[in-house]
């Protein structure tokens, strides 16, 4: 059976990373948000795992370059971010929208004329009626 839990290392700088990465789940960043998606997806010790990796190579990057930390970097992610649960939040509302219109009757003559009958739609019969025939 594979252990559930993270190996232990002796590493003082990797603990330093996973406590780091632990402490974004409150984080209202860019880092925060994809550590919040981590988790949901792969569970809390592999996301810790993932972040602290995530935050190494933000570091690494930062002193190899000599580069001062720039948040705009960032800033660009976040918007991307957004833009795309907007669209998840729209395909959302379209479905359920799709889903309630399905489901309630007809409001008006015509629609009942180019739609299937709300009652008889599950067995695939138009509504029959001298008045809209």
């Amino acid at each position: 059976m594979l252990p559930v839990r993270t190996r232990r290392v002796k590493n003082r700088l990797a603990t330093a990373f996973r406590m780091a990465a632990n402490a974004l789940f409150k984080s209202q960043s860019w880092l925060g948000d994809s550590f919040r998606r981590m988790r949901a997806k792969l569970g809390a010790p592999k996301a810790i795992t993932a972040a602290a990796h995530k935050l190494a190579r933000i570091a690494y990057r930062l002193l190899a370059t000599r580069e001062p930390y720039d948040e705009a970097v960032f800033a660009k992610q976040e918007r991307l971010a957004r833009v795309r649960a907007e669209a998840r939040l729209r395909t959302q509302a379209k479905r359920l929208v799709s889903r309630w219109f399905r489901l309630t009757p007809p409001s008006h003559k015509r629609d009942v004329f180019l739609r299937r009958c709300w009652r008889c739609w599950r067995y695939g019969r138009r509504l029959r009626s001298a008045a809209w025939a």
